[in-house]
C-alpha cells in the first residue's frame, strides 16, 4: 500500500489553500522484484481532501473495499493462461500500432497507456528475463503482466499508477479473450 501527493494536479499560482489531491493504492508486490499488481479496485487516483481526517476516511474506505481473495484469484487465473510466442508477437505488434491509430478508432478499442519505449522493454525481457520471460515456447499471462509493469518502473509515480492498472486491465482483457469470456480486447489478438 502507498500513496502520493499529486503535485501535477496543483495550481502553482493559487493564493489560498484549497483541496489537496492524493493518489492511494493497495495491491500486491511480487517478491522476485518490485513489480506491483494493481487493479482499479485497489487504486484511487484522485482523492481530494481538505484535512487529514478526510484523507484518513478516504484511505480506510479504499482498504475496506479491497477484496484480497478476488485479487489472489485474478493472479491465479493469469498464471494458468499462456500466450504462445506468435500470440505475444501479435499483441506487441498491435501495441506498436496503437499510438498511430486515428483517434476515433482508438476510442473504439480498450485504452493502452504503455509507451513505445516500454513496449521495447517488454520485447527484450520476453526473451532475456529469467524470472518473467518466455519459458519453452510460451509465457503465462501473469509473467506477461509482470513484463508490462516492469517496463513501467521508470515512469513518474502519478503515471506509474495509471499504467500499472492499465497493465492489469490489458492482461485480464487478453485472458478473457483467450478463455472466451468476452471479446473486448480481441483487437490485440486479431
Amino acid at each position: 500500500m502507498g500513496g502520493v501527493r499529486n503535485y501535477s494536479d496543483l495550481n502553482l499560482y493559487r493564493s489560498t489553500k484549497g483541496l489537496e489531491k492524493f493518489s492511494c493504492f493497495i495491491g500486491w508486490r511480487v517478491r522476485i522484484c518490485s513489480n506491483q499488481v494493481l487493479t482499479g479496485e485497489g487504486v484511487k487516483f484522485s482523492m481530494e481532501v481538505s484535512n487529514i481526517g478526510e484523507l484518513y476516511r478516504n484511505v480506510l474506505d479504499l482498504f475496506n473495499n479491497f477484496n484480497p481473495a478476488k485479487e489472489i484469484h485474478l493472479m491465479q487465473t493469469l498464471s494458468n493462461t499462456s500466450l504462445s510466442e506468435s500470440q505475444f508477437a501479435q499483441i506487441i505488434g498491435r501495441c506498436r500500432c496503437y499510438q498511430a491509430l486515428p483517434i476515433g478508432y482508438q476510442k473504439s478499442i480498450p485504452k493502452l497507456l504503455i509507451t513505445d519505449s516500454q513496449i521495447n522493454s517488454v520485447c527484450r525481457d520476453f526473451y532475456h528475463n529469467e524470472a518473467f520471460g518466455m519459458k519453452g515456447n510460451a509465457i503465462s499471462l501473469f509473467d506477461f503482466h509482470n513484463l508490462l509493469t516492469q517496463s513501467n518502473k521508470n515512469s513518474y509515480v502519478d503515471t506509474y499508477l495509471q499504467r500499472a492498472v492499465n497493465a492489469t486491465e490489458i492482461s485480464v482483457g487478453i485472458n478473457n479473450v483467450l478463455r472466451g469470456i468476452d471479446d473486448k480486447y480481441q483487437w490485440f489478438l486479431s
